[in-house]
């Protein structure tokens, strides 16, 4: 008898053949990518607000609630709003999400409206509270969120007087609590399916075409398609949910299937009072302070300095430019493992370590261009938004959600593919674009941005959300 041939085995990841794991991948990217490419409204227009004849329920739009035009007068009834959150920014540099929700419920708590807070426990007698806003910190260890305690605490003080709204920062509340209560809306900073994102273009731009999955990329890349299903199905227990970018609410629609009408998109929102056009005296005194020429061409990064938000990436994008443009100088806003790494390439690089927002202010004023080059597509990087707030251009990778929500024109920086060459590329461009060219991108960006990203507009946004799941009257705009 002949024997049978051998079964060629291919190479696994996680007990899972590479050729499965890839097949699963693309069944979930494939729709993904033609959505984001072909959006099925065809009126959604994510580069500008469509022009809205007579009234309209806000639940049935699809673009973002930041290009309307709320009124700021007081608001018609004052809501109590419980917040579930895993962090409160109690440190001089918090972090996005942090600096989010201190922006978004201070302008809601000086409107009139009273928000609790539910989140985990600081370090220190450290009290949060304002007027009208009421931090809880559960029991237990510093930092470490425990959702059950938060929610014994949020049960304690329902009892007294029933919240109008509860609003979820992610999965910050539970989706088997949520589960039921339509007053309760959720708002997403980064989904599963953008992860597998992450975990591919990572893939591509860090490791070397024939280095071997490494254990750990192996086992995290076996458990996202698992985790994108989870996530499909319990997205439903939530009443509402808020998507932070235009690319986000498409994927919520059309790949997770919740109904259009409770899916909104309203963009992150930066303080005005802290970011605002650049002054041209901050800016000399902060080149001044590190010695950097007038005529140079700033280039600025800030952030976490690790490894997947893309700095080996920059690292070697602008170790070779500087060569060639030696007016180019890089200043760096945050701290990490790159932050040695980066002082090695010389004296046109300055390492700042973290900044508090005045200290961010002065840094903004004092670039030329902005630069991000992170290799995490989910969600919505508020550095961007605080950079064209102050008048800068920027260079991002040419994700759907920063092309479908922030450089809607491309006339606002320079888009790069996230890799080295490109990178470079688009660092070369700058450098020949000179600071005239760059200002005038920075101008042009700056007018869409003061008109999308303001704190005001967001929290103006949410705060009619908040009110149209109050009662449906307050749904009809204008």
């Amino acid at each position: 008898m002949a024997p049978s041939p051998k079964r060629k085995h291919g190479v696994t990841v996680n007990g899972i053949e590479r050729g499965g794991f890839l097949c699963l991948v693309l069944i979930f990217v494939g729709p993904a990518i033609y959505i984001l490419h072909f959006p099925s409204d065809p009126v959604h227009q994510p580069s500008s607000t469509p022009t809205l004849s007579g009234p309209v329920d806000l639940r049935a739009i699809n673009f973002a609630w930041n290009g309307l035009d709320f009124s700021e007068d007081p608001p018609p009834i004052h809501l109590r709003i419980a917040v579930f959150c895993r962090k409160w920014p109690v440190s001089s540099s918090p972090g996005g999400m942090e600096r989010h929700a201190l922006s978004l419920y201070s302008v809601l708590a000086k409107r009139g409206h009273r928000i609790h807070v539910f989140t985990s426990p600081v370090g220190g007698n450290v009290s949060a509270d304002m007027p009208s806003l009421k931090v809880h910190f559960h029991e237990g260890e510093v930092g470490r969120w425990i959702a059950s305690k938060a929610w014994e605490d949020f049960l304690e003080e329902n009892k007294s007087e029933p919240f109008d709204v509860i609003h979820s920062q992610s999965v910050s509340l539970p989706n088997n609590l949520a589960k039921g209560m339509p007053n309760v809306v959720a708002t997403w900073h980064g989904i599963a399916l953008e992860s597998l994102y992450s975990f591919i273009y990572q893939d591509f731009a860090l490791r070397q075409e024939k280095e071997p999955f490494s254990p750990a990329l192996s086992k995290s890349a076996a458990a996202i398609v698992p985790t994108i299903i989870k996530e499909i199905r319990f997205f439903n227990n939530y009443g509402q949910h808020v998507a932070i970018s235009d690319s986000c609410g498409e994927i919520l629609r059309n790949v997770y299937q919740i109904p259009s009408k409770r899916v909104h998109v309203i963009l992150n929102g930066v303080s005005e009072d802290n970011y605002h056009m650049k002054d041209p005296r901050t800016a000399s005194r902060f080149r001044s302070k590190r010695h950097i020429p007038e005529n140079a061409i700033v280039a600025g990064v800030a952030g976490r300095l690790v490894k997947d938000k893309g700095h080996p990436l920059l690292f070697q994008a602008f170790s070779r430019i500087v060569k060639k443009y030696p007016n180019i100088y890089l200043v760096i806003a945050g701290s990490g493992p790159w932050g040695d790494r980066y002082r090695e390439l010389g004296k046109n690089v300055h390492v700042l370590g973290p900044q508090n927002a005045t200290q961010l202010g002065e840094f903004y004023s004092g670039i030329d261009v902005f630069v991000n080059p992170t290799l995490r597509p989910q969600g919505l990087d508020l550095t961007f938004m605080e950079a064209m707030m102050s008048g800068n251009p920027v260079l991002a990778p040419r994700y759907p959600s920063i092309t479908g929500t922030l450089l809607v024109e491309e006339y606002f920086g320079f888009l790069f593919e996230p890799n080295v060459d490109s990178l470079e590329g688009a660092l070369v461009a700058m450098a020949k674009e000179g600071r005239e060219g760059l200002a005038e991108r920075g101008r042009a960006g700056w007018e869409y941005a003061k008109k999308m990203f303001g704190g005001r507009k967001m929290s103006l946004a949410y705060e009619r959300l908040f009110l149209c799941i109050k009662d449906d009257k307050y749904c009809e705009f204008p």
